[in-house]
């Protein structure tokens, strides 16, 4: 398995690109796998990730030999983060950026989930992903109506588009969205790398949506951005809850930089388009540098050796954009009504649920069922994408219907 902390990659002095190096070529998005383009998505989320917790660890630190250096692989940082992200189309609209930014949370979350050695960490994702399927769904029915389009052109099938835990019910109170965080010292390392992954991409979808929203004259549109980015932050504090508080500046540096060598590592292994592997490729080679920058600060400061935090047996095995159909059927027949109370999973509106649901829709149609129901007015039915036959609740529920009559 390759290993990492056993490669220099390019020394730091000959990254920084010029002008030219960095205007890449964006990729057609007729031509290339629709995968493609979920792999830059995930990696912008990673780069600008790495470029925030960069800034923070800088203000949290006051030793001017290690700010210069931070500064340093911030701006090689911030350097990857513009390629990546310039490799999207510019005529590529807000909303289908957006579906292409829900089917990364839906199939890399349900990816995550399936491989996490940890169960109560694997729940937390279980619990994350039919939320954002259910976004997927609802923008996918707003694309129609705001762009006279299908969802399909951006997903091409791979991911199906039908409810998931209805957006209404996934607003809940601030209490409810803190998790119990992960032993550092017990955890897996392979779980460290999830939860930073997720953290990463939730973040970017909801600094986004924050972001877009406002940039549409549809009332719908506007309000149904508004809705789903409140949403998308409690998912930031769902999943950042997850990791150890109790983790070192040293040790979260050296893991965010061991993550996104895995990251361009597992996309580098996978990726069809030639000329963006060859990105991915430059970029790991960079990003092995930057891990052995934060293996000797880490070194330096805690006097201990980087495989404690990130084992020694190399990369966990690649992450891949697939298909998760029949896992998420699955999700949707068994825990489509979970809830959350405290720091654990139920099945019942509770006391604190209701509250927040009164509260924030105080009896009136929130904006993602608006959406549908003018879906419907406006083309006889809602829009779907179900390859592998009927959603598997709604059939469960006829089912007992006909057997009850």
């Amino acid at each position: 398995m390759f290993n990492p902390l056993d490669h220099k990659g390019i020394p730091l002095d000959d990254q920084i690109r010029n002008w030219r190096e960095l205007n890449v070529e964006p990729i057609d998005p007729e031509a290339v796998d629709p995968y493609t383009r979920c792999r830059i998505i995930a990696m912008n989320g990673i780069e600008a990730e790495a470029i925030m917790f960069s800034h923070q660890f800088a203000r949290n630190c006051g030793d001017d030999d290690v700010k210069r250096q931070l500064a340093y692989t911030r701006y090689l940082e911030s350097q990857q983060q513009r390629v990546v992200n310039w490799l999207l189309p510019g005529q590529a609209s807000v909303l289908e950026t957006t579906l292409g930014y829900e089917q990364v949370a839906v199939d890399l979350t349900a990816w995550v989930a399936r491989h996490e050695p940890e169960p109560y960490l694997r729940q937390a994702y279980e619990f994350g992903v039919l939320e954002d399927f259910d976004h997927l769904y609802r923008y996918a029915n707003l694309y129609e109506m705001v762009e006279r389009r299908k969802a399909e052109k951006i997903v091409d099938g791979l991911t199906e588009v039908m409810p998931g835990r209805p957006t209404v019910q996934e607003h809940r109170h601030p209490f409810d969205e803190v998790r119990t965080p992960y032993d550092k010292d017990l955890v897996d390392p392979r779980s460290k790398l999830h939860a930073l992954t997720i953290l990463a991409a939730e973040q970017q979808v909801m600094v986004y949506y924050m972001n877009v929203g406002p940039q549409y004259m549809e009332p719908i549109a506007r309000q149904l951005y508004q809705e789903i980015s409140l949403i998308e932050q409690e998912h930031v504090t769902h999943y950042e809850s997850l990791v150890d508080p109790g983790e070192s500046w040293w040790e979260r540096l050296l893991t965010h930089e061991y993550t996104e060598c895995w990251l361009y590592w597992s996309f580098m292994e996978q990726e069809s388009d030639p000329r963006v592997k060859a990105i991915w490729e430059l970029h790991l080679q960079m990003e092995l540098a930057h891990l052995q920058s934060a293996a000797d600060l880490f070194r330096r400061h805690e006097g201990r050796e980087p495989e404690e935090i990130v084992g020694g047996s190399g990369l966990p095995e690649p992450l891949t954009f697939e298909p998760n159909k029949e896992y998420l059927r699955h999700l949707l027949a068994t825990q489509m009504d979970l809830n959350k109370l405290g720091e654990g999973y139920v099945r019942e509106a509770h006391e604190r649920f209701e509250w927040m649901q009164q509260q924030l829709h105080a009896g009136e149609q929130p904006p993602s069922e608006q959406v549908i129901e003018q879906h419907r007015e406006r083309f006889g039915d809602e829009y779907r994408i179900e390859t592998e036959g009927p959603h598997p609740v709604e059939s469960l529920r006829a089912k007992e219907g006909g057997r009850s009559a």
